[in-house]
């Protein structure tokens, strides 16, 4: 959080068993509490087109492709936080899995290397992803429940 009292980040969470999912909506962090209004379901997308179709009133968040691609590669994961903290990115950069700094987040190209991340390293047992190319962005996987 910034001295505003804004977080940084996006939430997200799987819809049941399907490929559909919630996540928070573009430019919601100063919400003190979010409700189902403040999140777009997201229900299509195309990496290679950078295309996405949601339903709700609400933009989803720039980082809808890089929640799909965690969704599509593990189907074990329920929920997935993206936050801000410089001191854990530091401790962990290159500790657990990390994203190669020269892609920018919230592209296919994060999309794609996070798919092969999953191939390469043990990031669905560590459930932890370090975004070298988002200063301090973290991704944390979780169940749903």
């Amino acid at each position: 959080m910034d001295s505003n009292v804004i977080g940084f980040g996006n939430l997200s969470i799987r819809d049941g068993a399907t490929e559909n999912f919630y996540i928070t909506g573009s430019a919601t962090g100063g919400i003190p509490e979010l409700t189902l209004a403040d999140c777009a379901k997201v229900v299509a997308y195309d990496f290679e087109r950078n295309w996405l179709q949601y339903e709700g009133s609400t933009i989803p968040s720039s980082e809808s492709l890089t929640h799909a691609a965690i969704y599509e590669s593990d189907a074990k994961a329920g929920a997935i936080i993206h936050c801000h903290d410089s001191r854990l990115w530091a401790a962990v950069l290159n500790q657990a899995p990390t994203s190669s700094k020269t892609i920018d987040y919230g592209t296919p190209q994060l999309a794609y290397e996070i798919m092969e991340l999953f191939k390469q390293t043990d990031l669905r047992s560590r459930k932890i992803l370090v975004m070298a190319g988002h200063a301090a962005g973290i991704l944390i996987l979780g169940k749903e429940s």
